[in-house]
């Protein structure tokens, strides 16, 4: 009897020592860092097809790209920062749509829920710093722009960071097949409103609040930067067209950064509350 007893209590033990590790922020955080990543070594095909997808579509947008010296080309832009945000948000979604019966058991077994969040995003950041460039890589290289790689690329960065935390909001509050439908949908929508506002002052506002407005605004700041001498008048009257500032290139980076803390911080404690229900 003393036999049988003995497993079951080592087991115990051993249960009870995991989640008192798991229950600390620090540990915790290292333990989901190393299962998250090994995870995503499981899934190299899957992650190797979204670069491919991802090379492909800088490839084919930067060949019909047609550089503008009135607009800069912000129409090629427009159809990389719906491109860029529709593939890295679905992409994105994965992170947290995929465990939640997971993590609702392990929450409740005492884990940290700040140490899983905080392990996924981490693990997530090595594709923030990686597609950029895997697109950039055939799109600037196709396109022939004017603006430095670095420039593009700090854009992009700040566009995929900013579409990450929207992508983990959605996956944690809607379930899989509405959060696919939004990730869709909302790149394209809140690419048209700051594009198609026009005169009308309630889209000019709306768009305020829209990421591809301030995306938009950073290209087209990098592009105009890079026109000199007799070019500066036409620089300066398509600025006004677009009612860009020069100096704001800055800006448009902070304010995409701060959408992606923004959403993080929601999906998190959305993550809280809807575990709670």
């Amino acid at each position: 009897m003393n036999l049988l007893i003995l497993p079951l209590t080592i087991t115990r033990t051993l249960i009870s020592e995991r989640v008192k590790i798991a229950s600390s922020t620090y540990y915790g955080f290292h333990f989901d860092v190393n299962r998250v990543a090994k995870q995503r070594l499981r899934e190299s095909k899957l992650q190797l097809v979204d670069y491919l997808i991802l090379s492909l579509a800088g490839a084919c947008l930067g060949s019909i790209r047609r550089p503008n010296e009135e607009t800069f080309g912000a129409l090629g832009y427009t159809y990389s920062i719906i491109a860029v945000s529709l593939l890295c948000k679905v992409a994105a979604l994965r992170t947290f749509s995929l465990d939640k019966l997971q993590y609702w058991r392990e929450r409740a077994s005492g884990i940290s829920s700040l140490a899983h969040f905080l392990a996924k995003d981490t693990v997530d950041h090595f594709n923030t710093v990686v597609k950029p460039a895997v697109y950039l890589s055939m799109f600037y290289f196709f396109s022939n722009d004017r603006s430095s790689f670095a420039e593009i690329y700090t854009v992009l960065l700040s566009l995929v960071y900013c579409v990450t935390g929207i992508a983990y909001t959605l996956a944690i509050y809607l379930d899989a097949g509405s959060s696919q439908l939004f990730a869709v949908l909302l790149p394209v929508v809140l690419t048209l409103i700051p594009t198609q506002a026009g005169n009308s002052k309630f889209l000019i506002f709306v768009s305020n609040f829209c990421y591809p407005k301030w995306t938009l605004e950073a290209f087209v700041i990098s592009n105009a930067n890079r026109f000199s001498g007799v070019w500066l008048i036409t620089r300066c009257g398509a600025l006004q067209k677009f009612g860009y500032n020069v100096h704001d290139w800055d800006l448009c980076i902070f304010i995409l950064i701060m959408i992606g803390v923004g959403t993080r911080i929601s999906a998190f404690f959305g993550m809280l509350i809807i575990h709670k229900r």
